[in-house]
């Protein structure tokens, strides 16, 4: 599947209700030094990179992702300078040499094939009584995801954007505890789904074109083409999530985990 080409600041439009579940992964983490080593895998443009830097000051944070484009703005005043920044895959990235004692990961596996495997690797990288922690999107199977992948698929799109519609996704939160468990890690899994409440015209497309769109995006170069597949699936969205007197409410469920090596 083509690489998404991704788009800083359409992502951070809703820096709040994205970096909440990130700071309520980054309560659960136990103790840790004082001035930890923290590596930030799929740091994004930079929101969650800010995140760890409030929640330990003085901590030496390297923020890891593969778009250029994301780094730029976590380089910038948007997200946060003071940290070290590295273009690399986080599905190849070795994080052995950093000998972190945090990994954190926002985001970003649900976008990685078989992303169970990492855990191994990651946890074998921290120092004793080293952290993952991560959360994932858990809403594969809501109405946002589900219609982007049948207008993708439908005779008007497929084959300009070819059969290989997106398959991010997730794992079920008894298969994250299992893996860390068996990592040599203890572990705490949970789930939580916000109700969160958009504002704006068509909000939940707003949000969908920060992340889950953006393959499409990607893969259409004309600009009445995009304008025309935005069109319809703006349209399949209001039905599916009306507006009420206070603006419109967009579930969106998370997967958080946090394991500490023994």
């Amino acid at each position: 599947m083509t690489s998404p080409v991704w788009d800083p600041q359409q992502y951070l439009r809703f820096a709040d209700e994205r970096t909440r579940p990130l700071r309520e992964l980054l309560g659960r983490v136990p103790e840790l030094p004082a001035a930890p080593t923290v590596l930030d895998i799929g740091c994004g443009p930079g929101n969650s990179t800010a995140g760890i830097r409030r929640r330990w000051p003085d901590a030496t944070i390297t923020g890891i992702d593969s778009s250029a484009e994301m780094l730029a703005t976590a380089r910038g005043e948007q997200g946060e300078p003071s940290a070290d920044y590295l273009l690399a895959d986080a599905a190849s990235y070795d994080p052995a040499p950093a000998a972190p004692d945090l990994i954190v990961s926002n985001a970003t596996l649900q976008w990685i094939d078989g992303h169970l495997a990492l855990l191994p690797r990651w946890a074998a990288a921290l120092k004793p009584g080293g952290v993952i922690a991560f959360q994932v999107p858990g809403n594969f199977e809501a109405p946002s995801h589900l219609l982007l992948g049948e207008l993708w698929r439908s005779a008007r799109w497929r084959d300009r954007l070819g059969e290989d519609a997106p398959r991010a996704g997730v794992h079920r939160p008894e298969e994250y505890l299992a893996a860390l468990l068996a990592a040599g890690c203890t572990a705490d899994v949970w789930e939580t789904t916000y109700s969160t409440l958009l504002t704006g015209p068509d909000p939940v497309l707003e949000w969908t074109k920060g992340t889950a769109l953006r393959p499409v995006l990607s893969r259409l170069a004309d600009d009445a083409e995009r304008a025309a597949f935005v069109a319809e699936y703006a349209a399949l969205l209001r039905e599916a999530y009306p507006a009420g007197p206070h603006g419109t409410v967009f579930p969106f469920r998370r997967i958080f985990a946090v394991g500490e090596r023994v």
